[in-house]
């Protein structure tokens, strides 16, 4: 949260906000205090009691704690997931060459987008989260309206770690118990990790997250590679995109592994709670770059080993011993990258609501309870949606299509030219920057036609060969032809 107290854009009116003119001072009280009764150093005035003050002291330090290594383990926990394993399907069905050029491609242009967000921060330090950034271009429309797309698209990726943890579930004990139990069970895990309000705190689980995520990735790649040398025969890959390839495919291929760099939606957040908020660019470059080399050579080996009929995600490529080993090692980054969307919306929903109060900090005991009640709605509200939606991995790819798109490509796009850009579009210093971001803002409309268009499609297919299921279905979300595959 803000040294000043308070969120500027709570009102949605942009003009509450001025930029950050002083390049030597790195803190956020240059801004103006949108509301009167919080001084610049974030002690209430006016009436309140001296607990109050000590309790807003004690926030505003709390909430300012991150450095820029602790942003990367943080960045990293939202980044990177079991979704990196679904890479190599996606250059299964893109060729090696198209997926190399799109995970390079795609990863450089990530960097980008959240360099722009960066300079948005930096410049606009009480923007506090994206709606807040929405509100600045837009006004109150703008501030609602990603405030919305925010709190959805974060309420759907939970659901989807919670289809993951009971996937995870179903591989790990191979029991017959009733799919809804086990998702009930990853609800739960998603909720207790979401209790620590502060991202700093949630840093200190980073570290397991990380070497949970790398392990899970190693066990696969080992077990694929030492599986093709002991067959022995050649593997059927190839440089080009599969033979009958339509559009659909490709493009889901593409969202695939656009949506694996799409880490910006939570970035504003991130940066908030940061005490020297000029350093985020050495975050962003550590990030993407373990991010393309993670993604190029996973997405590349396993193709190479397993072949044209690599699964999604690739564990389920491996025999059944591996595969829990791997699903084993794989539960720590499937529920800590799970809570961290649940902590992010709740941030936002909360400090929202208590934007006035002392409250906002979940350091008073009404503090806490909110917090309490909030993270629980939120996370079995994704518990229930992801239950209760029959195609729920495609109204995934549907909304990252609409959302994803936006906060990664032509929202960015659009910050820059009504946020960053100084003097005319086309003077010389700004032509070069105003054709790449026109570039960007294309692309991201592209993806939001494309992806969604795809993801429809597949949608109509699904139903048509009645592969479609039930709400709240006991049925495994392992597929018994995957694990026939498998023995």
């Amino acid at each position: 949260m803000n040294p000043t107290g308070d969120a500027p854009l709570a009102s949605g009116n942009p003009h509450q906000i001025t930029k950050h003119t002083s390049k030597n001072d790195n803190s956020h009280s240059s801004t103006k205090v949108a509301n009167p009764g919080i001084a610049a150093r974030g002690e209430l005035v006016g009436g309140v009691t001296e607990l109050e003050r000590r309790k807003t002291t004690a926030g505003n330090a709390k909430y300012h704690r991150l450095g820029w290594k602790r942003l990367t383990i943080v960045l990293i926990v939202q980044a990177i997931a079991l979704g990196s394993l679904s890479i190599p399907a996606a250059f299964a069905t893109l060729g090696m060459v198209a997926g190399v050029l799109c995970s390079v491609g795609i990863g450089l242009l990530a960097i980008y987008t959240a360099y722009i967000v960066g300079q948005v921060k930096v410049t606009y330090p009480q923007v506090e989260h994206y709606p807040a950034a929405g509100g600045l271009m837009f006004g109150r429309l703008g501030y609602e309206a990603v405030g919305v797309m925010l709190t959805l698209q974060l309420l759907l990726l939970t659901a989807s770690h919670c289809l993951t943890g009971t996937m995870a579930f179903q591989v790990l004990t191979e029991s017959s118990i009733c799919a809804v139990i086990w998702g009930a069970l990853s609800a739960v895990a998603l909720l207790v990790l979401a209790i620590p309000p502060s991202f700093a705190e949630l840093a200190i689980l980073g570290y397991i997250d990380f070497a949970s995520i790398i392990l899970a990735i190693g066990i696969t790649i080992v077990a694929t590679g030492v599986e093709k040398t002991t067959h022995g025969a050649p593997t059927q890959w190839s440089n080009w995109p599969k033979e009958d390839i339509n559009f659909a495919t490709a493009f889901i291929a593409i969202c695939n592994i656009f949506f694996a760099y799409s880490f910006s939606i939570a970035q504003f957040s991130f940066m908030d709670e940061m005490h020297t908020p000029t350093d985020y660019m050495k975050a962003i470059w550590t990030l993407g770059g373990l991010e393309i080399i993670t993604y190029t050579v996973t997405g590349a080996l396993i193709y190479s080993f397993v072949g044209l009929d690599v699964k999604s995600p690739a564990i389920l490529s491996t025999s059944s011993t591996v595969a829990k080993a791997a699903f084993g090692v794989a539960l720590p980054v499937i529920f800590i990258s799970g809570s961290i969307n649940t902590t992010v919306a709740v941030r936002y929903i909360h400090g929202r609501i208590y934007r006035h109060s002392v409250t906002k900090y979940v350091n008073t005991t009404k503090g806490w309870l909110t917090w309490l009640v909030l993270i629980s709605i939120f996370t079995w509200s994704s518990f229930i949606i992801a239950e209760v939606i029959p195609f729920f991995s495609d109204l995934i790819a549907i909304t990252s299509s609409l959302l994803n798109s936006g906060f990664t490509l032509y929202i960015p796009s659009l910050m820059w030219f009504l946020l960053l850009k100084q003097g005319k579009w086309y003077s010389k210093r700004n032509l070069f920057w105003s054709l790449l971001n026109s570039i960007v803002f294309l692309l991201g409309m592209i993806l939001l036609a494309g992806g969604t268009y795809a993801s429809i499609q597949s949608i109509i297919n699904q139903y048509k060969a009645g592969t479609i299921s039930s709400a709240f279905s006991c049925t495994s979300l392992v597929q018994a032809d995957i694990a026939e595959s498998r023995r």
